[in-house]
């Protein structure tokens, strides 16, 4: 599991290979991956969108923005948790994801991004 935490929010990933899902002789690995973000800050905040880096092992890179997650933009009151699943599609055996979440502060408007922490994706066909 990898986490960051980023002006009090904490976010931390945990990635699983979805066997079911993936077919390597169609350059199709998808990954599943669970997201938990904790408010440790005083202040209440929604998380309004969402930017990820997905690099497959090839060097290419894609870039995936929008509103919230999976359709939501939890409020996440001081001490209260959000949490997640989603996938990613790699066309190669191993890859990586990172990215941000834009908050807001609902007390002040103001908002900030929030890191989520860079995490491996690897088929287990590459650990053999």
């Amino acid at each position: 599991m990898e986490t960051q935490i980023t002006q009090g929010i904490k976010v931390s990933v945990e990635v699983s290979y979805q066997f079911e899902h993936s077919s390597p002789a169609d350059a199709k690995y998808i990954h599943a991956y669970r997201v938990s973000i904790e408010n440790l800050s005083p202040r209440t905040v929604q998380l309004i969108s969402r930017h990820w880096i997905i690099k497959d092992a090839d060097a290419c890179i894609r870039e995936v923005e929008g509103e919230g997650v999976i359709g939501q933009q939890p409020v996440l009151e001081p001490g209260e948790t959000h949490e997640y699943v989603s996938f990613c599609h790699l066309y190669t055996p191993i890859g990586q994801m990172h990215g941000s979440y834009t908050m807001r502060a609902l007390h002040s408007g103001e908002t900030f991004k929030v890191d989520v922490p860079m995490f491996k994706m690897v088929a287990p066909v590459v650990l053999n």
